[in-house]
């Protein structure tokens, strides 16, 4: 699944061929992309979100951990994306043709730049586009990164900021991580924790913090926590950086570029580590799976 960084990358791509442009055209191809959409019935319709799309002027382009939002400017909704586990947003060309796994294609007029086509494309269907209320946030500060109103997407609200918003509240985080008798790991990857850190980025924090990633989170000290904390910022910004990370064709930017992977230890198994030399260790975590080394990371 795109973390945050991949995020990040595809919402800093489509700024700026959407904020301030008007959606003149909407066509959903496949429903199942809607899932997320709430209609004026119980199930989704693609008539109710082309009509409820198209008109509408986007005001910004907003994300919190994995969330991405595009508010308008005529009121408190704003078009909401998740991109799930392949979602893709892609900027074409008037005219172009379908992409693969297309299921939603929004035409919008940008006063600068003209006519854009902006394309969802999931070739595992978990992601949606949907038209999202927006509600006030509960600390007063900006819904997420990219614009600076108290707003967030009423389907963002239940997850936590992420460590690189300016927002980010340390000493909940750190309180949090003091009363868990779980694995770092597991609670690094809970949301309503701290947002935008998959499993990619959470070895790879952990690997720089020398921290097994089944340590006990309550185990830490608060000097350890500092450490992660530090080095879960480093790793996203890092990523960030370098475009994402891209393991297959299925993350990639608004272009339909592939991210660097300049990876530590994730995806690694049985290589050296870059640290020490150790064989890079492969275990299962979670319905995932957990790199790490078994000697800069030893379980206490």
């Amino acid at each position: 699944m795109p973390e945050l960084p991949e995020v990040e990358v595809v919402r800093a791509g489509l700024a700026p061929a959407l904020v301030g442009a008007r959606i003149i055209g909407a066509e959903v191809r496949d429903v199942r992309a809607l899932t997320r959409h709430v209609a004026g019935s119980a199930r989704p319709t693609a008539e109710d979100f082309e009509a409820r799309a198209v008109g509408r002027r986007v005001r910004a382009a907003v994300r919190r951990g994995k969330f991405l939002w595009f508010p308008f400017d005529d009121g408190d909704e704003a078009l909401g994306a998740h991109l799930g586990m392949s979602g893709q947003m892609l900027l074409r060309l008037p005219g172009a043709e379908a992409e693969r796994h297309e299921r939603v294609r929004l035409t919008v007029r940008h006063p600068e730049h003209g006519e854009v086509v902006a394309l969802f494309a999931d070739q595992r269907t978990f992601g949606s586009l949907a038209i999202d209320p927006l509600v006030l946030t509960a600390d007063g500060a900006a819904g997420g990164w990219g614009d600076e109103a108290p707003l967030v997407a009423s389907q963002a609200v239940h997850i936590a900021r992420d460590p690189l918003d300016p927002a980010f509240d340390e000493v909940r985080f750190r309180g949090i991580l003091a009363r868990r008798a779980s694995a770092i790991k597991r609670v690094l990857l809970d949301q309503t924790v701290a947002s935008g850190i998959g499993n990619i980025y959470a070895d790879e924090a952990l690997w720089a913090a020398r921290i097994h990633p089944e340590h006990l989170s309550a185990q830490l000290s608060s000097r350890a926590v500092g450490r992660l904390l530090d080095e879960v910022r480093a790793v996203l910004q890092k990523a960030l950086a370098e475009g994402g990370t891209s393991f297959d064709a299925q993350y990639v930017n608004v272009n339909g570029q592939a991210g660097r992977n300049t990876l530590n230890v994730y995806g690694r198994q049985g290589q050296p580590c870059k640290r020490c030399g150790t064989a890079i260790v492969r275990e299962k975590f979670m319905n995932r799976s957990s790199h790490f080394c078994p000697v800069c990371q030893r379980r206490r």
